[in-house]
C-alpha cells in the first residue's frame, strides 16, 4: 500500500514542479499565460489524470509490474515535458 502512496506522490510532485517551472521560467521572461507555457501545463494535467487513472485501476493481474510500468510512463511524459519547458526559456 506503500508504493501506492509514494508513486502518487510522486506523480504529483514531479508534475507539479514542471508547472511550477513554467510558471519561473515566464515570470523571468517577463511573459505571462504564453500559449506555449499554456499547453506545457494543459499538457502536466492531462498526464496527470491519466497515471492517477492509472496507478487506481483494480483489475490489474501483476500490480508490481503495473506499478512499474506506470512509473516507466510517469518517467517517459516528465521528460518529453522538461524538454518542452527548456525549449519555452
Amino acid at each position: 500500500m506503500a508504493s501506492i502512496k509514494n508513486l502518487k506522490k510522486d506523480i504529483n510532485n514531479v508534475l507539479g514542479d514542471i508547472i511550477e517551472g513554467v510558471y519561473i521560467v515566464e515570470a523571468a521572461n517577463g511573459t505571462t499565460h504564453s500559449k506555449e507555457g499554456t499547453a506545457i501545463i494543459d499538457e502536466a494535467i492531462v498526464s496527470f489524470d491519466e497515471l492517477v487513472a492509472k496507478v487506481n485501476k483494480n483489475d490489474v493481474e501483476n500490480k508490481k509490474a503495473h506499478f512499474k510500468e506506470v512509473r516507466m510512463d510517469l518517467e517517459k511524459k516528465a521528460t518529453k515535458l522538461v524538454e518542452d519547458l527548456n525549449k519555452l526559456a
